[in-house]
This record gives structure tokens, C-alpha cells and sequence, in this order.
């Protein structure tokens, strides 16, 4: 294939290593790049939020860090609250998933972000909503042995 040269050496009958730069096939010959278009990458953040600001954390959220988030590249799917109502002398856990695109999804919206000054004022200012958060990707199941074949 275009790209590619034979492994040289003995015991390896078949095998083909890449030339930097170049796409990595499956057996088939397709572009795992294309083959995983289907693969989604979620990232959920997890905040619990100071006693009685849940709903401002939420409607901050939404109005001012969503947008930014939907540039990167993310799909907002759903944001959760627990308990499911607004406490006013407790902490509420909001729960926000998005989808990226597969690996490439999560690595352009990670180098975007990374070098973006407003999404890190945003946290520093939505720390008087805040008790803790946290971030963590994760993928269906299904998806586990397409995204681990790099």
C-alpha cells in the first residue's frame, strides 16, 4: 500500500510498518480514521456544586461555557442533576456528558481547549459555584477495541 513499507527480518512474513505520517489501514484497507467515523468519545463532567447553587451553576454553564464547548467540537447529550431538585441548604451533582467524535474528536477538542484563556477563566469563575469537580472520557463498550487498535 501507498505509504507503507515491508517489515524487514526474519519471523515477520507479512508484516507492514508505516512511513511517518501515513493513515493506518485495518485488513480490509481502510483508513482507521475513517472506519471509526462512528465511534463516539464522551467526556462527562461531574460538579458538585456549593449549597443552594446548583441551578446558577447550571444556568452559567449552559449560557457560558456550552458555546465555547460546541466550538472545540462537543455535542451536548445530556446534563443530569441530582438529587432531582434544587437544594438551597445543600450541594447538588450535576452530571454534564458530551459526545466527541472518536479519538481525533477528543484530541482536536483537547488541543483547542488547551490553549484557550477563556475556558480557563470560566472555571476560575465558576469556582463560587463550586465545591469539586471532576473530568473523565469513556467510550460504549462496543467501541473499546476499535478505539484501543491504534
Amino acid at each position: 500500500m501507498l505509504g507503507e513499507r515491508a517489515a524487514v527480518g526474519p519471523g515477520r512474513p507479512g508484516t507492514v510498518s508505516r512511513w511517518a505520517g501515513t493513515a493506518r489501514r485495518d485488513r480490509r484497507g481502510r483508513a482507521y480514521r475513517r472506519w471509526m467515523d462512528d465511534v463516539k468519545v464522551y467526556v462527562i463532567d461531574t460538579v458538585v456544586t456549593k449549597p443552594g447553587r446548583g441551578k446558577d451553576f447550571v444556568d452559567a454553564y449552559l449560557r457560558d461555557y456550552a458555546p465555547g464547548a460546541r466550538e472545540r467540537g462537543m455535542v451536548l447529550e445530556r446534563v443530569v442533576v441530582s438529587p432531582p431538585m434544587w437544594l438551597t441548604g445543600e450541594s447538588n451533582t450535576v452530571t454534564a456528558t458530551w459526545a466527541l467524535d472518536g479519538a481525533a474528536g477528543w484530541w482536536a477538542m483537547t488541543w483547542r481547549g488547551r490553549g484557550d484563556e477563556a475556558v480557563r477563566r470560566w472555571w476560575a469563575d465558576a469556582a463560587k459555584f463550586v465545591v469539586e469537580r471532576t473530568r473523565s472520557t469513556a467510550a460504549a463498550v462496543a467501541d473499546i477495541e476499535r478505539l484501543a487498535d491504534v
